[in-house]
């Protein structure tokens, strides 16, 4: 048997630091084990008992009468490292580490930590400064965590892994209070040694689970999570992840704009959208989606069916799902038709969407007809019914009614709950169906089905290992910035297209590049030190050849006083107009690694903010869809007449430029096109200007 296998699921469990009062925190586990029913051999250690409610306590671990699958040590930190030691020299699988003041406290935390990983041999912790893990499947609960005081477990189909030992218990008790069950409920905390990935892995293979919900802070290992997911996916089994941090900052030293306009938040938002994980948006979403996913219900389109007796509760729910993207069409004439067959009288509104049944939808078998008449209806792909009023005294009517609805269609059924009325929303919830007690959650939920639909249909395009490629040889780059000319030299090299350009010294030289060029071009100081030229007057438009020479000098001037030293270079590059601009960039996250950012370009790069991003590697489908992501796409679509942009040539740079990305490897630390200037359909794309840091 695996050792994770032993971990969730023990034939025996020691508890090392017991105390015979339930009422403190190292007497809560074996009192939650004995209250909740664990059927294995418990064996608690503490020298000052003899006995814990009836069991026989044991001294020491080395008196235990066995090897045990699991220890559960309530010890200090340092006590806790030599237990540790002593169970893995006996051979035990497992161990949960609930003690803290390891790597979260600073210097000395971590020196202590690093003792407990070197003290665990081959044997697995879960934690350091976990509130342990709950098995509600088998009534396993090696945890602390006072949530378990609930009478009763609520067994369902959802996994909860989180990296904060808090939540664990905040959604289990949120759980049962919805009516809403887990499978497994597992808390990593510090990750000395098992982390969110193990268990996502160990999960894919559980009968119990349907859904794995996860709280993250962060990722420790993005390959082996990478990997992890997978797995999960390719067993049918949704992943949502709360992600917390949102706020952090990008990479503010960065010099590209790319660095600043993408933030290590955005990278993750990126990240989980190619692994094909769902990112609840809010904490409440991290329960309220993985339930609605645990349904097995197919969202196979947008519209939707509200079904209500009270207005304004239907009105609530129809404007959310607007801001959403959700349709609500009316009922088409043979659906109406069959609503009217039900009899409900003169006063219910069947022509319009909300279907509003008004007092006729108080009888059960009205309302258990038209949820069937609106799910076998072709003219839509999901219903939400409203419950009024009557569910604080009738908790049983629409969970009958959704109950027996839901054998003759795979389409999903949600509830809102309008009134406070916990009781109907604990039996829609026990009954098949899925209830919420805001409007927001409802629409939260379809957008989650709707996009496990897409995630599930596109199931082979999800990110994976970055194709192994050799590193191209730069010998003649030196480290650090490299200015435009080279920059573009380098991207040329990758089959990016680039302006034709001078590089030049003095004025001579620039008139002569001018007249070469031929027409307008355009003047920029050329500087690897200056990474953004117009900002310290570094870029001319439109110079002739006749006026180019005395705009040079004046430029020298100007940047000089700006920048503190005098320019060596200017370039001279042809003027090409007609397109739209576009950044496209690169940077290296410390945690996620390389990616690719997509934007609108030009000098409002950062004012605008659309942007979107890929972890490479980026295919030609991948590139696609980066450009339809974006809000002004129409732009290059034609927009009020414009002509069409070449997106197809653009979709190819982007691929080339994320190809050039993985060969360049761990030289290559920032990259950026801006702009790169996308000309009209069958003109392809050209880089405008270019800058590269290589370490």
């Amino acid at each position: 048997m695996r050792a994770l296998d032993r971990l969730l699921s023990p034939a025996s469990v020691a508890v090392i630091g017991a105390s015979g009062d339930a009422r403190k925190t190292s007497g809560r586990p074996i009192a939650f084990l004995r209250k909740h029913g664990f059927q294995g051999r418990l064996y608690p250690v503490n020298p000052r008992y003899e006995d814990i409610d009836g069991l026989r306590c044991y001294p020491s671990i080395a008196e235990l009468p066995e090897v045990p699958d699991v220890a559960v040590i309530l010890l200090g930190a340092e006590r806790a490292n030599q237990a540790v030691a002593e169970l893995a020299a006996l051979g035990c699988a497992a161990a949960i580490v609930l003690a803290g003041g390891y790597g979260e406290t600073g210097e000395s935390g971590i020196r202590r930590q690093a003792e407990l990983q070197a003290a665990r041999g081959s044997m697995r912790i879960l934690g350091p400064n976990t509130i342990g893990l709950v098995n509600v499947s088998e009534r396993i609960t090696l945890s602390a965590s006072g949530a378990l005081d609930m009478d009763a477990l609520l067994p369902g189909k959802v996994a909860l892994v989180s990296q904060s030992g808090g939540i664990l218990g905040a959604l289990l008790s949120r759980g049962v209070a919805a009516g809403i069950g887990f499978s497994k409920l597992i808390s990593t905390s510090n990750e000395v040694d098992l982390d969110v990935a193990d268990f996502v892995d160990h999960l894919a293979d559980d009968p119990a689970t349907a859904v794995i919900a996860l709280y993250l802070e962060g990722l420790r290992d993005t390959a082996k999570f990478t990997r992890a997911v997978g797995r999960a996916r390719a067993a049918g089994k949704p992943v949502v992840v709360f992600k917390v941090g949102r706020s952090e900052a990008g990479a503010s030293a960065a010099a590209s704009h790319t660095g600043a306009l993408a933030g290590s938040d955005d990278l993750y938002s990126a990240y989980f959208r190619q692994l094909g994980v769902i990112r609840a948006e809010t904490f409440a979403d991290l329960l309220d989606i993985p339930f609605a996913l645990a349904s097995g219900r197919v969202m196979q389109g947008t519209r939707v069916a509200i079904l209500t007796s009270t207005g304004g509760a239907g009105t609530l729910i129809a404007d959310s799902l607007g801001v959403n993207g959700f349709q609500t069409p009316p009922p088409g004439a043979e659906t109406a038709a069959r609503l009217r067959a039900l009899d409900v009288g003169d006063q219910a509104v069947l022509d319009r969407n909300p279907i509003d049944l008004t007092l006729a939808g108080l009888q059960p078998e009205v309302m258990r007809g038209a949820i069937s008449i609106l799910l076998d209806s072709p003219d839509y792909d999901t219903v939400i019914s409203v419950v009024g009023s009557s569910g604080v005294a009738q908790p049983h009517l629409m969970a009958d009614a959704i109950r027996d609805s839901l054998a003759n269609s795979q389409k999903p059924v949600l509830a809102y709950i309008s009134p406070h009325a916990p009781a109907a929303t604990q039996r829609i919830n026990g009954s098949g169906g899925v209830a919420f007690s805001a409007p927001e959650s409802c629409a939260g939920a379809l957008k989650a089905l709707v996009l496990q639909g897409s995630f599930a249909r596109q199931q082979s395009g999800q990110v994976g290992a970055a194709p192994s490629a050799e590193a191209v040889a730069l010998a003649d780059l030196q480290p650090g910035p490299l200015d435009e000319a080279r920059s573009k030299q380098l991207y040329e090299t990758f089959g990016i297209p680039v302006t034709r350009e001078r590089v030049v010294a003095d004025a001579r030289q620039a008139e002569a590049a001018a007249r070469d060029l031929g027409g307008e071009v355009v003047l920029k100081v050329l500087s690897a030190r200056i990474p953004h030229k117009s900002e310290v007057g570094g870029v001319a438009l439109r110079q002739r050849p006749e006026d180019i020479g005395g705009r040079l000098e004046r430029m020298r001037d100007e940047v000089t006083a700006q920048v503190g030293f005098n320019p060596e270079a200017f370039l001279v590059q042809e003027m090409v107009s007609g397109g739209e601009e576009l950044i496209l960039g690169f940077i290296r996250d410390p945690q996620l690694g390389p990616a690719v950012l997509l934007g609108m370009g030009g000098v409002t790069a950062e004012l605008f903010q659309d942007t979107t991003l890929r972890l490479l590697p980026v295919t030609l489908d991948d590139a696609r869809t980066m450009l339809a992501e974006l809000r002004t796409y129409p732009l290059l679509d034609g927009f009020r007449g414009r002509p069409k942009a070449d997106v197809e040539a653009a979709a190819r740079c982007i691929v080339a430029f994320s190809d050039m990305a993985l060969r360049l490897g761990e030289r290559l630390q920032e990259a950026e096109i801006n702009p790169l200037l996308v000309r009209p359909q069958g003109q392809g794309v050209v880089a405008l200007d270019g800058l590269t840091v290589l370490s």
